[in-house]
């Protein structure tokens, strides 16, 4: 038996590089069920601010989206593009 080779070392290493990148969802979706929950709260007090809190609470899932959506990128790179092969 030879052990692995680097092909698949590499491609192995990638593999786990992906899932390790899809994890960061994780970190968005969590804030973003708080802030949704800050955000129907705060509505719930002060129902005349609901279209400057719903704004602002949405401009701050999009910017909190990114990082997940980074994440799900560098899988996608990892697993579909071809990596260096040494």
């Amino acid at each position: 038996m030879d052990g692995i080779s680097s092909e698949a070392f590499v491609l192995g290493c990638s593999a786990i590089g992906a899932g390790l990148a899809v994890i960061a969802g994780i970190g968005p979706g969590v804030g973003q069920g708080i802030a949704a929950g800050y955000g129907a709260s705060a509505v719930g007090r002060n129902p005349g601010a609901r279209g400057s809190i719903m704004s602002t609470m949405l401009l701050g899932q999009a910017v909190a989206e990114t990082t997940g959506l980074y994440g799900f990128v560098v899988a996608l790179l990892l697993l579909f593009v071809k990596p260096l092969m040494p």
